[in-house]
């Protein structure tokens, strides 16, 4: 189906990108066959690191004219193999492309390139006094990974996600042609919105190559409040209520001792409080202190009302950055805690949160494992990690098989859906499958044949 890499390839691609930005061989490290998880390898044959629009054109233009599948990789953050090259060919690196290029005050926008990193555009969002609200818990991910997976974060119970701050696109399709869908504007009802169609779709339609992002102002004031429970069921059943309160906090993450402790470990500091089984932690922002002061009392006592042991404003940017490292530790923490693992990442109603919690918890007593989760509890947003520990090849790929099956059916169950925010990439491609059933599948392979009638781009990932 797909032409092999040939040295008539790799000369062409060199005079595209230069001889230093095309590698090869044993000069490609192996990382660059994995992701974050890296459950799923496979080498590229070649390695091209391009800097311009113009220069991915040229080299989806060869790669269409011969054949030759292409995928896309900024970071390599992923967890659900959506940029391991499983078909070979050429691995498109963006990370070069790290260009914050223009701000445009008045509208409300910032123009970037694919390869700049969160973090990276947050910082210049503050540093000129707006927030770029997206806040996905990998603050090294770059800003193209995050529209092609439609990442949300902890703020998106307040602000949204990535898609709601995408006002342009301009992109590469797979024949080499460049084209800028959407605009920036505020409105948009003219046709369909293939800007849309690209975003979420994990590499598989065109290229990003630049976005036009909307920003809001900064908010002047910003608290969080850590709140302990009992046990995780008061601490989820806490979650809707606080919503209905008509107080709108900008993230309500959850979070257990056991996941908390993984992360003081792994950081080797220490968090405010580990005495209890369950936490909720909060944040509230506005413009004035008497509002956010308002709304952080209000949700404060109606915790406590509900069964919460206490509440504690951090307050001071030692217990900020205290508790909120830790919060952005959780994953790296449970890695380093066992000899592997996966995840599971769904996403239920509000109300479903903690029924799906205490069913994982049944999972772990039934195959013998550690589950460890955490979560948007605010948008029902769930990351639920199955650890390996000591279990041998075998039992490991069976438990880990059946405990993923068990999860995702009782996701869907509960109205939920498999995946809230990290894709599906190639790991999850058949719970995509059971769950939508045979037409919705088939109307995403045909938007996929549309853009791309050789299936080079990104191939065997999502609805293939």
């Amino acid at each position: 189906m797909y032409n092999r890499v040939t040295e008539a390839d790799i000369t062409a691609l060199k005079a595209i990108c230069g001889e230093t930005n095309v590698l090869c061989g044993d000069a490609i490290n192996p990382d660059y066959a994995h992701d974050e998880l890296g459950g799923i390898s496979h080498m590229p044959e070649v390695l091209v690191r391009v800097h311009s629009t113009e220069e991915i054109s040229c080299v989806m233009r060869h790669a269409w004219e011969r054949t030759i599948p292409v995928t896309v990789r900024g970071s390599g953050t992923g967890l659900v193999g959506a940029a391991v090259p499983i078909c070979g060919g050429i691995l498109l690196e963006t990370t070069p492309m790290n260009k914050i290029l223009s701000l445009d005050a008045d509208n409300l926008t910032v123009t970037v390139q694919p390869g700049v990193l969160l973090m990276e555009l947050a910082a210049f969002a503050e540093e000129n006094d707006f927030l770029y609200p997206p806040d996905p818990g990998e603050k090294s991910a770059t800003i193209g990974g995050n529209i092609s997976t439609n990442a949300g974060g902890m703020r998106a119970v307040k602000y949204g996600v990535t898609r709601d701050y995408v006002r342009s696109l301009t992109v590469v399709l797979p024949n080499g042609e460049i084209q800028t869908f959407g605009a920036a504007v505020a409105k948009n009802s003219s046709g369909y919105s293939l800007k849309d169609m690209i975003i979420g779709s994990e590499g598989t339609l065109a290229i990003i190559c630049e976005a036009v992002l909307k920003l809001v102002p900064l908010p002047k004031v910003s608290l969080s409040l850590l709140v302990p429970f009992p046990d995780m069921k008061q601490a989820i059943e806490a979650v809707p209520q606080i919503i209905r309160s008509k107080v709108t906090p900008t993230a309500i993450e959850y979070m257990s001792r056991d996941t908390i402790l993984f992360s003081e470990t792994y950081l080797g500091k220490k968090f405010p409080d580990t005495k209890n089984d369950a936490y909720i932690l909060l944040t509230f922002d506005g413009n004035t202190e008497e509002q956010v002061d308002r709304d952080l009392s209000t949700v404060a006592e109606l915790c406590l009302q509900l069964g919460a042991l206490d509440a504690y404003i951090v307050d001071t940017e030692e217990r900020k950055k205290s508790v909120w490292s830790a919060r952005g530790a959780f994953l790296e923490a449970i890695k380093s805690s066992t000899t592997e693992m996966d995840e599971c990442d769904v996403v239920v109603p509000g109300n479903q949160v903690d029924t799906f919690i205490k069913y994982t918890h049944q999972l772990a007593k039934e195959f013998g494992v550690r589950i460890p989760s955490f979560g948007h509890a605010g948008d029902g947003n769930l990351h639920v990690y199955i650890c390996r520990d000591a279990l041998s090849d075998a039992d490991w790929e069976q438990i880990k098989a059946d405990c993923f099956d068990r999860m995702y059916e009782k996701a869907v169950e509960l109205g939920g859906l498999v995946s809230g925010e990290h894709g599906i990439g190639y790991a999850k491609k058949e719970y995509l499958r059971r769950q939508y059933g045979p037409t919705p599948i088939a109307l995403m392979q045909g938007i996929k044949k549309v853009f791309d009638e050789k299936n080079i781009l990104n191939p065997g990932k999502v609805c293939f």
